[in-house]
């Protein structure tokens, strides 16, 4: 059956570096970058309320003052105001005597005439001081008038300054109390935000362990934590596991991996497949690790291991079990090679030698864990032996930093390399292709030409072999719109996730799992369940990866992002049946 391969441009940035898990990472990154999100949007919330509490701290502290002012001017307005009132008293008093005082006056000038006196009298002594005190008398009432008057007017203003300044603190007392109401509103809104916050932190906490918990021991049982690179004895295929195979049932559906984890530096059947092609060990190892130059330096010593203490060239480098001794009789003697140059060059790197310090500190491990090594072949390296006496002493140094390359190999990418940094050094990210491009892949993949049984294959077991009882990777139409179901509802509902686990219970059980009934019922809210898959078509991105996948369905068309639906397939999936690789196919026969 050919493989449908559409070229897109990428839809968006390339997923970090996929492990056996890598689907679970995801989404505990994602979580993770959300709450981080969250405190970093908290964060301001936090800082303002503290601002607002600061303001009213201040407000507060304005109205105490305002307030103990009051009180103050409160007495002295008191007093001022009984001295009003002792005045206004004595002003009635004063504005009788006033009155009296006017028509007094009046009377008076009225009456008064120095003419008639003198006519009157005569002009002597006596009469012009009569005259005179009369004239006195009347300026006196005069003054007297203008006294009281200044008196009744003064008394007047001081009152009304006294309602002004009264009113003012009043005034000044209300505008405070609605800052402060104010400001006291801000802040519960601001406290209410930041406990919603905190609580959708929290949320998100809990999802995370949820997931660290459940999905993590479901993920990691079915891919299995294996190993990733080919061994001492090249990987045998199988036959269920390939696109060929007839499951006895039609229409039937299986997801293929291209390669599996992890896809950076050399891929080992990439270097078989180029060797093969006529590349030499150096541009092998060129064509994975980007900018670097082989240097040769003083290797005669011995590095401690949790095997104990080994020479390093004699015996530990040729007890490294990574790639098969039959290569070499293979037309992949040069890939040997390669392998010797990187094991030598990664060997270094972990032990903490370095260009300018070329000394050894720590042990390294002899599982797959650092580089698997087996005494046995140390004992008979044969051409392997050969590989690592042709490149003695030789490592990967960068041309960028001058620094030796820790150097990381796999077995197999599926024909994408992806970049990795370490030591200041960037490995390039590439198709690893004849053409060095996607146009050739995959039928031109280098490790295609090696022969990968990993460059193409379903995965239905999990590294102890255990399936469940399941011979292959195909899923009946009704398994596979159960999958499509659930990736309905998480597309549509991400709080899903935790009922999105695998109904048989063959890697264990969730108590939050939804049956098929109850997924579909819940698919039936976002557009309608799926029942029938007529066509699945596959888009793939320049930069390596499943971008999209796509359904024709009784329902429609339906679409997911290639992350997504690997995660929700990975988890629903029956059995150890799961996707391997960020770059796959869903095929349909």
């Amino acid at each position: 059956m050919g493989l449908l391969v559409l070229l897109v441009v990428p839809l968006f940035a390339l997923p970090s570096w996929a492990d056996e898990i890598d689907d679970l990472q995801q989404q505990i990154d994602k979580l993770n970058h959300q709450l981080e999100m969250s405190r970093q949007a908290t964060r301001p919330l936090e800082s303002t309320l503290a601002n607002l509490q600061r303001q009213i701290n201040n407000v507060r502290w304005q109205l105490n003052k305002v307030k103990a002012s009051l009180h103050q001017e409160a007495l002295r307005l008191q007093s001022l105001e009984e001295k009003i009132k002792e005045e206004e008293k004595g002003a009635e008093e004063m504005k009788k005597k006033l009155d009296q005082e006017i028509v007094y006056n009046y009377r008076l000038s009225r009456s008064f005439s120095p003419l008639t006196t003198f006519l009157s009298f005569g002009f002597d002594k006596d009469t012009l001081l009569a005259i005179n005190l009369e004239q006195g008398f009347i300026i006196l009432t005069q003054r007297q008038i203008k006294t009281i008057s200044r008196q009744l007017v003064t008394i007047k203003r001081n009152k009304q300054q006294l309602e002004k300044e009264r009113a003012e603190l009043q005034e000044k007392e209300k505008r405070l109390a609605a800052v402060e109401k104010n400001l006291d509103e801000q802040t519960a809104f601001y406290q209410r935000e930041i406990k919603k916050a905190k609580d959708y932190q929290k949320t998100l906490q809990e999802k995370i362990a949820e997931l660290s918990r459940r999905q993590k021991e479901l993920l990691a049982q079915k891919t299995g934590m294996f190993t990733t690179t080919v061994g001492e004895v090249p990987l045998v295929g199988d036959p269920h596991a390939r696109p060929d195979y007839d499951p006895g049932f039609h229409p039937a559906f299986a997801a293929f991996s291209f390669g599996a984890p992890h896809h950076k530096g050399m891929s080992q059947y990439g270097a078989f497949g180029r060797a093969k092609k006529g590349q030499n060990y150096q541009e092998i190892l060129r064509a994975y690790y980007g900018d670097v130059r082989l240097e040769t330096v003083d290797t005669n010593f011995s590095i401690s291991t949790d095997q104990g203490l080994k020479s390093f060239e004699s015996n530990y480098l040729k007890g490294i079990a990574e790639m098969p001794t039959k290569w070499a009789d293979e037309g992949g003697f040069e890939a040997l090679k390669a392998q010797a140059v990187a094991a030598r060059s990664y060997a270094l790197a972990y032990l903490g030698w370095r260009m300018s310090n070329r000394h050894l500190k720590g042990t390294i491990c002899t599982s797959e864990h650092c580089q698997v090594y087996r005494s046995s072949k140390a004992a008979n390296a044969g051409r392997w032996g050969d590989a690592v006496d042709q490149t003695k002493g030789q490592i990967l140094v960068s041309n960028k930093t001058g620094e030796i390359v820790n150097a990381w190999y796999s077995s197999t990418s599926g024909g994408y390399m992806q970049t990795y940094s370490s030591l200041g050094h960037s490995t390039p990210a590439f198709w690893d292709t004849e053409c060095h491009n996607q146009n050739c892949w995959p039928d031109q993949a280098y490790e295609k030409i090696g022969g990968s049984p990993w460059f193409y294959k379903g995965w239905y077991k999990d590294r102890s072999g255990k399936s469940c009882g399941r011979s292959h990777p195909w899923l009946t139409q009704d398994e596979m719109a159960d999958i499509l179901n659930a990736a309905i509802v998480f597309q549509n509902n991400p709080d899903s996730q935790n009922h999105i686990y695998q109904t048989d219970g063959c890697l264990g059980s969730n108590p939050d799992t939804w049956s098929k009934e109850r997924m579909a019922q819940e698919a039936d809210k976002y557009g309608g369940r799926v029942r029938s898959i007529q066509k699945v078509v596959v888009r793939y991105s320049g930069a390596g990866y499943t971008s999209q996948v796509e359904f024709e369905t009784n329902r429609g068309q339906l679409k997911f992002s290639g992350d997504l639906f690997k995660l929700v397939f990975n988890l629903r999936a029956p059995g150890a049946i799961h996707i391997a690789s960020p770059l796959y196919n869903i095929a349909r026969k």
